[in-house]
């Protein structure tokens, strides 16, 4: 069965070896900074390996300027024959130019969604300088994808919480469609809580292995969200073998099966 990983990455050096990831590192025995950049073939091998399709690999803006560029993600989507799709990212302080460099991203380089990461800026979603970002979405169609829960990195969690952020940003934006990434943990009862109000608010359990889902999430997935969930790893803090290692300990039908791995991401995305 096919599969669309939402959420990952190929990183730069900037990306990989950066001191708040010292908490990730430590977390999967990858303590040690890297000395070459990651090559593009390893990213499409690992994809390969899970049977996974197309892959969402995003910029990284933040105040100190791009961990990973939209130029870089173009790049690696180019080299990748196909398995890539990329995901922009913008400048929050900047943005007239975040809204021009988000309609480059997706008109002249091929971009299926915008991704801000609101604990990067220490901004929750609802912070007047995403606003003509989301309006910028809406006119191009595009989802906007954003973290949710804990923060992993050496950074606050705050900005995380979908009661208030979430729920707020969808009530302003109805028409937006947007995808929160790594599943709301601790929050999970009140991200599905926001999944099932808007119609437009999706969740995907990046950052996540198979085996470490809530259980209100699986049960969600099993049930009446199972349009709701997409499947995403964080890649490469998570392999997608490694995220996909227990799913069938999920008990999904086959329905919520397709829909989760793929179908979902591909109607939301539509690619």
């Amino acid at each position: 069965m096919p599969v669309i990983d939402a959420w990952m990455q190929h990183p730069t050096l900037r990306h990989s070896n950066h001191e708040m990831f010292e908490s990730l590192r430590r977390w999967t025995g990858k303590l040690g900074v890297r000395e070459e950049p990651l090559p593009v073939d390893a990213t499409v091998a690992a994809l390969k390996a899970a049977d996974v399709e197309i892959g969402l690999s995003a910029a990284w803006y933040g105040p100190q300027g791009p961990l990973i560029s939209n130029d870089e993600v173009a790049g690696f989507v180019a080299q990748s024959d196909g398995r890539l799709r990329g995901v922009a990212g913008a400048d929050l302080t900047r943005p007239v130019q975040a809204m021009r460099e988000l309609r480059r991203a997706v008109e002249e380089l091929g971009f299926v969604a915008l991704r801000i990461v609101p604990w990067l800026w220490q901004l929750p979603p609802t912070d007047r300088l995403y606003y003509p970002l989301y309006a910028a979405c809406v006119d191009l169609n595009i989802p906007f994808c954003t973290q949710v829960g804990h923060t992993g990195p050496l950074r606050p969690s705050e900005t995380g919480r979908p009661i208030p952020y979430i729920d707020q940003v969808a009530l302003d934006f109805p028409e937006l469609t947007i995808v929160c990434g790594h599943i709301g943990y601790p929050w999970t009862t009140e991200m599905i809580a926001v999944a099932d109000k808007h119609a437009n608010v999706y969740i995907d359990t990046s950052a996540y292995t198979a085996r470490r889902y809530p259980a209100e999430l699986v049960d969600y997935l099993r049930g009446r969200g199972r349009r709701k969930v997409l499947f995403g790893t964080n890649y490469p803090m998570i392999t997608p073998a490694q995220a996909l290692e227990h799913l069938k300990h999920l008990d999904l039908d086959e329905e919520a099966r397709e829909l989760f791995l793929a179908g979902n991401a591909r109607r939301i995305f539509a690619l």
